[in-house]
């Protein structure tokens, strides 16, 4: 079911093989395969660390073929809907505005990730983003830098009012990503939190999501452009240069604020690895006091090397986290919609994505957004 007729094909930036620039091809009009799918027009798609790592070859599993269509964060309008939906998909309607996350598109429903109901983070039974047989929007399928796709009606969230397309597609793998992580962290009002790799993308939404959340919060960076990012912010945290301030001076400032004289009581209750290097780890865990947690969201190919020490005498827990689940996701858009947290965002058109990804290589931090009004 569509509103007005809809093209027979659209433009999309596409990998031909890896290592390689994009190019903008005219491929066909995507088509519903299922009762759960929506077709939407999409209005815009923002570029992650994982389109980078995926064009590298790095990324497994690879595309399943090429030409591949990248992103998995975006936003769009739902323009056409099974002839017999389903009940999830007939929640919405044509022209709803919809953010896309790139997971879990067509789960198997039977897997014991579908199935299970009984963690923290589930959907309803049948559903799961951690279902190891779905696919994936812009990783093992195409994504959102075409002007059209297909997503799943369970994997989406419409967007409040006061979220703009551009705004939405970085929080639909960063925003419900860090988000997911900080609640992962289990802290109350008031405890510390140190995020590590402040100025990336999704560093500088946890800061204002951290501040929001009233806790007392960090933000260590070793960069120049990323460091005046996370200071432009306007958040109450406190920013950390790594290259010349010490983990353990930090701590111990920390513990005379808050009039604490035992070492190991003083420093933060948790903290979020977001860099990729073991210096990053390493000076995340070094600011934890003990019974701390230690959030890692990083997933470097050679891993990271954790003291056992900090395992055993510290009772430093270490934990996990890839993503949130979509009742997670609608969470963390209500939130960010009430408290205006919103990326740092720079926006290109389509027919220049190349651009964008040498914008990307340059680290200046922030987001950076397809804009398909552009």
């Amino acid at each position: 079911m569509a509103d007005t007729a809809l093209p027979d094909d659209m433009r999309a930036q596409v990998l031909e093989a890896f290592d390689n620039p994009y190019v903008l091809r005219i491929l066909p009009l995507p088509e519903l395969s299922s009762d759960d799918d929506l077709l939407i027009k999409v209005d815009a798609a923002s570029y992650c660390h994982t389109d980078a790592v995926l064009a590298a070859g790095q990324m497994r599993p690879n595309p399943l073929a090429f030409p591949h269509v990248g992103s998995h964060e975006f936003a769009g309008t739902v323009v056409s809907l099974p002839s017999s939906p389903s009940a999830t998909a007939k929640q919405y309607c044509i022209g709803d505005r919809v953010g896309v996350p790139g997971r879990a598109f067509h789960p198997c429903g039977l897997c014991f990730e579908c199935l299970d109901t009984s963690r923290d983070e589930s959907d309803h039974k049948g559903y799961s983003v951690y279902c190891s047989n779905a696919e994936n929007n812009g990783i093992s399928k195409n994504g959102g830098f075409g002007e059209y796709a297909v997503v799943d009606a369970r994997q989406v969230a419409s967007l409040p009012d006061a979220i703009s397309a551009v705004d939405a597609a970085p929080l639909m793998c960063a925003g419900v990503t860090i988000f997911g992580a900080l609640k992962r962290c289990k802290l109350r009002k008031g405890q510390r939190v140190g995020i590590i790799g402040a100025g990336g993308g999704l560093g500088h939404l946890g800061l204002q999501f951290a501040s929001a959340m009233g806790l007392r919060t960090i933000g260590v960076d070793a960069a120049d452009g990323p460091l005046q990012l996370a200071k432009s912010l306007g958040t109450d945290a406190l920013i950390v240069d790594a290259r010349y301030e010490d983990a353990n001076t930090i701590v111990e400032g920390l513990g005379k604020e808050d009039g604490k004289t035992d070492r190991l009581d003083m420093g933060l209750d948790a903290v979020i690895i977001l860099p990729e290097g073991q210096a990053g780890f390493d000076f995340g865990m070094s600011l934890l006091r003990n019974h701390g947690t230690c959030v890692v969201v990083s997933f470097p190919e050679k891993g990271f090397n954790v003291s056992a020490r900090d395992l055993v005498f510290r009772d430093i827990k270490v934990i996990g986290s890839l993503v949130g689940s979509n009742a997670t996701l609608r969470e963390m858009l209500d939130f960010a919609a009430e408290h205006k947290v919103r990326a740092v965002i720079k926006t290109y058109p389509l027919a220049e994505l190349n651009a964008l990804v040498d914008e990307y290589h340059r680290g200046s931090g922030g987001k950076l957004v397809i804009d398909m009004s552009m």
